[in-house]
């Protein structure tokens, strides 16, 4: 080792011969080769010590994250499960580790295989579901108190209310119910009976001819529960006295998730009024007290409506999800702005538009902007009144985006 020529020169030879940063430094570095990503091992099945009967499904870590986000669903890639589960079964979840993280239906067809139920350690049997109906109910009788069942309402909003799967709707005396995943459809006797048990319904009828089955495997089905065919049942939405056929009317014989807004917006709407995409009129019922029901295809009526140079006062635009799926929002944001742009030509200065989106796939800012842009378009200043969302019986879970994919915008052309 040379001899130090300064006082600055011996203390950076003692730090070299300690091995200090300064020696790091001076060490020839390796070569800078591109670093190969980590590749993320699927979870595994070990030796887990249960703490209950159920079969433990092992999440993955980004499984785990997905919770932690509030989520509810974890889907397959993310699990490692019993090749002995048949579907339809309740299963203890735990991470890697081992560790628990909560209860959970499971799914053996679906993308979707597990559907959270608790987070805690805690037993899901009969008593649990008493728990959990009765939570839901409770929500309902603080926001929509009707104790003379004369109206309307949504009981039980599947994951919203912690019960994947369920649907629940009272038409004044009776129920419509919805078992749309395999361990719901297994236990539709037990809901039935615990429904029956709390309610003392008139009738239940099953609402489970809905396509959304199809990828839990289970065939389409309707019929009776308990009690004997309702008929037609009567109930109010607002001053208004509308009739649902349970057994054969759309959904679980209505679209109770609009009724807020079609309330609120009979406060709005005057003149000459136009409802389009409607089922059974009842934003036009809300709205007005003459009412002409027209067949027509909606996006031709428009347009007609529209090179006539016909005018309204207030619009309601009401479609059904033009985007099913990821594939299809190019499609229906195309549709959206044709049908908006075409309201906002036939609206009159200070006229009023209602329009609306149930497409989970088109979020707010998204339907905003294609609003926007359709209002730009017909060269129309607008204000929004109102930005609303599904009906307070249809509640949305936090971290579960899915449970929120009404949109309705009141707005006013100035």
């Amino acid at each position: 080792m040379t001899e130090p020529r300064s006082p600055r020169d011996a203390r950076r030879l003692e730090r070299l011969k300690h091995g200090s940063r300064a020696a790091r430094d001076m060490r020839p570095r390796p070569s800078s080769a591109p670093r190969q990503a980590a590749k993320r091992k699927p979870p595994v099945l070990g030796s887990i010590a249960a703490t209950s009967d159920e079969a433990t499904v092992v999440l993955s870590k980004r499984a785990m994250e997905r919770l932690a986000q509030g989520h509810v669903w974890i889907y397959r890639s993310d699990i490692a499960a019993p090749d002995a589960l048949a579907g339809g079964e309740i299963v203890r979840l735990t991470d890697e580790r081992g560790w628990f993280a909560g209860k959970a239906f499971y799914g053996s067809i679906s993308q979707i295989a597990v559907r959270l139920l608790t987070r805690e350690d805690e037993p899901v049997d009969e008593e649990f579901f008493v728990r959990r109906l009765s939570q839901a109910i409770a929500l309902r009788d603080l926001t929509f108190p009707d104790p003379s069942r004369q109206r309307a309402c949504r009981l039980v909003h599947g994951e919203a209310d912690l019960l994947p799967g369920l649907i629940v709707d009272r038409y004044a005396d009776c129920l419509s119910v919805q078992t749309l995943i395999e361990a719901t459809d297994a236990r539709r006797d037990l809901f039935a009976d615990l429904l029956q048990r709390l309610f003392a319904p008139r009738a239940i009828v099953e609402r489970n001819d809905v396509r959304v089955r199809a990828h839990e495997g289970l065939e389409q089905r309707k019929g009776m529960l308990r009690g004997s065919d309702p008929g037609a049942v009567e109930f109010l939405e607002g001053e208004v006295k509308l009739v649902a056929d349970l057994p054969a009317g759309q959904k679980t014989g209505a679209f109770l998730d609009q009724a807020e807004n079609r309330i609120e917006a009979g406060r709005y709407a005057r003149g000459r009024a136009l409802d389009c995409f409607t089922y059974g009129g009842a934003f036009a019922l809300n709205g007005a007290k003459n009412v002409e029901f027209k067949v027509a295809n909606a996006f031709d009526l428009l347009r007609a409506e529209s090179e006539a140079g016909e005018r309204y006062d207030t619009i309601v635009l009401d479609p059904p999800a033009f985007a099913k799926t990821k594939s299809s929002i190019d499609a229906a944001l195309r549709g959206y702005k044709e049908i908006n742009l075409r309201a906002f030509h036939l609206l009159s200065p200070g006229g009023v538009l209602v329009t609306c989106s149930c497409s989970f796939h088109i979020d707010e800012a998204i339907f905003e902007r294609t609003v926007l842009q359709a209002a730009s378009d017909a060269k129309r200043s607008v204000q929004v009144v109102e930005r609303r969302g599904a009906a307070r019986d249809h509640p949305t879970l936090l971290g579960v985006p899915e449970t929120r994919y009404l949109k309705c915008l009141i707005l006013r052309v100035i």
